[in-house]
């Protein structure tokens, strides 16, 4: 059955010459191949100020960069997110990004006595994340902390799932045929829309 797909390319470099950016392309192309329907948010490519107060997180209007995003979210049936690991956690730019998009009256409705109204339910999400150590020791040592942080705090909460995961480690050591498969196992996802 074909799908709605946002796919939300977080890479901080505007270029468009990273492995995010190919991996990103490549799932878009094979969703369409496979009969679905693609829309993209490229972060590096928006203009929107970084949240400052929570007064400007509660009650601030989006800027149009953000309300566009909050538009193809709520159009999508299922969300790809693609973003390298820095610092052991998402740049920056997309944790600003996501500050800004996933605000009350969008993603959760507060209700009485704290508990809120998942606004995002029925969405499903695929979180694609490239890192320079093994996938291995980031789940071990690190815990993948900002993987689970990303999961629970962020899509979790706003009612998003299921939430599955593609990590590609090692990326700068594997060399354009590791690079080749990494692609080809995006646009295979794309294909069948997960």
């Amino acid at each position: 059955m074909a799908r709605r797909i946002t796919v939300i390319q977080g890479h901080a470099d505007p270029s468009g010459e990273r492995l995010c950016y190919a991996l990103a392309d490549a799932y878009g192309a094979g969703a369409e191949e496979g009969g679905h329907e693609v829309r993209r948010i490229d972060v590096a490519r928006l203009d929107f100020p970084i949240l400052r107060t929570q007064a400007e997180f509660e009650a601030g209007a989006p800027v149009p960069d953000i309300h566009a995003a909050q538009q193809a979210i709520l159009w999508a049936e299922h969300l790809v997110i693609v973003y390298p690991l820095w610092l052991g956690t998402m740049p920056a730019l997309l944790k600003a990004f996501f500050e800004q998009v996933f605000r009350p009256g969008f993603a959760f409705a507060d209700e009485s006595k704290g508990m809120w109204t998942r606004l995002l339910k029925g969405r499903s999400a695929r979180i694609v994340v490239t890192m320079g150590m093994p996938v291995f020791f980031y789940r071990w040592y690190f815990g993948a902390h900002s993987l689970k942080s990303l999961e629970r705090n962020i899509l979790g909460f706003s009612g998003i799932g299921p939430i599955r995961e593609t990590l590609f480690g090692m990326v700068a050591e594997g060399g354009e045929d590791k690079r080749w498969k990494s692609i080809d196992k995006m646009r295979s996802l794309g294909r069948q829309g997960l």
